[in-house]
């Protein structure tokens, strides 16, 4: 990346934007030329330029001038242009006369808003999440903040997709207390299931995949398989999933007998989750959205699965 960031691109990207300013200027100028005038009066037919192409004989091609209007508008977008790269960054490293930026006017706006509403935001911020759910203000205000910050994982309606969780099932990874949800909010989580083709082989995977299936009591088992994957996932399973299938949130480990699948239920996607793992990652939002915010969408959140 620094390669892309270094002098010498601040200096191709400016020599570049003012020879095509330039550029541009020379063609305008060029393009108003043809026509010439003697005695204060313009004489097409004999000081014209032709552009050599002649149709029926006396039908000829003239290269007539841009009409004066036409061209002078060429030349304020041109002088438009100067003023502005002068006055705003586009010329590489030159941060312009005004010192504007994107960063800036971001951070401006932010403070103009939180100004605005961060008291609105301190009224809720001092209020329990449980408290939060019967105000129906409150939970207004924290179904837009999901809708403009967490959809696109999660969907519109919180019910999730393959690999985001539901938010309405009252099922939940890390815990579906308020302080739980909002922790996962601020602080995002990180889950890891390894792969253990190479230690189980083929054979093996298709035994615990059998005994997983039937711990959520999934009909049509393969019975001696499963019975055959009991003791396999007791040594590489049970330690995050616990022995009876129930697992542990401290570890984000799913409840394998809920028949509720992150990754889909299928025999094949299950197979898959133990032979390859999954990797899950929740972003933190501490920084985006601020403690207070968090707080409103996690009334939401819990709202929902209640």
């Amino acid at each position: 990346m620094s390669d892309f960031s270094n002098n010498f691109w601040g200096w191709f990207i400016g020599i570049v934007t003012v020879a095509g300013v330039l550029a541009c200027a020379w063609i305008t100028h060029w393009m108003s030329g043809g026509r010439a005038e003697k005695g204060g009066e313009t004489q097409p037919e004999t000081q014209v330029e032709t552009m050599g192409h002649v149709w029926d004989e006396d039908l000829t091609e003239f290269n007539n001038p841009l009409p004066a209007w036409w061209k002078n508008l060429f030349y304020i977008t041109i002088a438009f242009a100067l003023v502005y790269l002068v006055l705003y960054p586009g010329l590489g490293h030159f941060a312009g006369l005004l010192g504007w930026s994107g960063q800036s006017q971001y951070e401006s706006e932010v403070k103009q808003a939180q100004a605005q509403y961060g008291p609105l935001y301190q009224k809720y911020a001092a209020m329990r999440i449980e408290a939060l759910g019967s105000n129906p203000q409150a939970l207004k205000i924290g179904e837009r903040l999901y809708l403009s910050y967490c959809t696109g994982c999660h969907g519109s309606d919180a019910g999730g997709v393959v690999g985001f969780p539901n938010l309405r099932d009252n099922d939940w990874l890390y815990g579906g207390e308020p302080a739980q949800i909002k922790a996962s909010i601020l602080n995002g989580r990180r889950g890891i299931m390894p792969g253990w083709q190479a230690a189980l082989g083929e054979q093996g995977v298709h035994e615990v995949t059998q005994y997983v299936l039937d711990l959520s009591h999934r009909p049509g088992i393969d019975e001696q398989a499963a019975e055959a994957g009991r003791d396999q996932y007791n040594a590489l399973c049970a330690s995050c999933h616990l022995p009876d299938g129930k697992g542990l949130q401290a570890l984000g480990a799913p409840n394998l007998t809920d028949n509720i699948w992150l990754y889909g239920g299928s025999v094949e996607q299950v197979a898959h989750s133990i032979a390859i793992g999954r990797a899950g990652v929740m972003p933190a939002h501490k920084e985006l959205l601020g403690e207070e915010k968090a707080h409103l969408i996690a009334a939401y959140i819990y709202r929902l699965s209640q």
